[in-house]
């Protein structure tokens, strides 16, 4: 029992055939954000439902993947380029956080991508979240 209701985001790094426990999020993380896009209802849906006593619906529309877009810069202010091109990727949509802060290995936003198959999707985020490039604020 996690002594709660709702939805617990649990965080795992998986290296070959070894696995290590990072964290429990009693909410909805960014890690979880591909749900935006991949299925039927968001990890923001189903936390409120199941806080609620709802039913909820894990069903996939489709195959999905998310990779980061990192801050890269140690700033106030930050703002980001290539927005447009990343979307320019097939069945790709950008959420960016709009945290006020950056640094360089912040967690700023999220490339989401859906496709026929997990490995198209994947490499879809990836070069989606490369594209998005955070430019340091005009002195």
């Amino acid at each position: 029992n996690l002594g709660g209701r709702g939805l617990f985001g649990v965080e795992l790094f998986v290296k070959g055939d070894k696995v290590w426990f990072s964290e429990v999020s009693p909410r909805p993380h960014d890690t979880g954000m591909v749900t935006m896009a991949s299925q039927v209802q968001s990890e923001f849906e189903i936390h409120a439902k199941a806080i609620l006593g709802l039913p909820v619906n894990v069903a996939l529309k489709a195959p999905g993947a998310s990779a980061v877009i990192y801050g890269r810069h140690d700033a106030k202010g930050i703002a980001f380029d290539g927005v447009a091109n990343a979307l320019r990727i097939p069945g790709t949509d950008i959420r960016l956080f709009g945290k006020p802060e950056s640094f360089a290995h912040r967690r700023m936003g999220v490339a989401l991508a859906v496709a026929a198959d997990v490995e198209t999707a994947r490499s879809n985020a990836k070069a989606a979240a490369a594209r998005v490039i955070p430019v340091l604020p005009e002195a």
